[in-house]
């Protein structure tokens, strides 16, 4: 039976750089990425989003991460994984579908990098917590705690953030 690779998410609150260290990380680590998908939801719905999309959301994350783990060696990145949809949903909707938050349980990432809302905020269609990001940090904190998640605090400049995340992923999982 194949192992499955390491999966280090990147998460937080909206506008922390999410999707650029992503990328960053998974380039100079020389390893795949799975993009946010309710990223591009929202932009095919064009429209607001509501309780009813939820698990169209976590259906859709769960087939992109497992594709790209079939693809991957022995590290994976995720842009957001299930843990986001459920810090989503319970703000919003205040709840979240059981099965989802079984499903994030038995599909918890190896490290998330936990990125602090300490870069300027960038207003974009999709974004609308521009005010709120400490609290919306509290929640991703509190939700990682409660899973037992193995979290890494990410915070600084661009460069800053990077190196650490570099740091954290090749320390926890062994990848060079």
């Amino acid at each position: 039976m194949r192992r499955r690779p390491f999966r280090a998410v990147v998460t937080g609150s909206e506008c922390t750089g999410k999707t650029r260290l992503a990328e960053q990380l998974a380039g100079q680590l020389g390893a795949p990425w799975v993009p946010e998908y309710v990223r591009g939801y929202c932009d095919a719905r064009g429209g607001a989003l509501s309780a009813e999309d939820v698990e169209p959301i976590a259906r859709g994350q769960i087939a992109e991460a497992d594709a790209a783990e079939a693809r991957a060696g022995e590290l994976l990145v995720l842009d957001t994984d299930l843990l986001s949809t459920v810090v989503y949903a319970r703000h919003y909707y205040g709840a979240c579908p059981a099965w989802i938050e079984a499903a994030a349980r038995e599909r918890l990432g190896d490290l998330y990098l936990l990125l602090a809302p300490d870069v300027p905020w960038v207003a974009d269609a999709q974004r609308d917590r521009g005010d709120r990001r400490a609290e919306m940090h509290a929640l991703f904190e509190a939700t990682l705690g409660e899973f037992g998640a193995r979290a890494v605090p990410v915070r600084g400049s661009w460069d800053k953030r990077l190196a650490r995340a570099v740091q954290a992923v090749r320390m926890m999982s062994g990848h060079q």
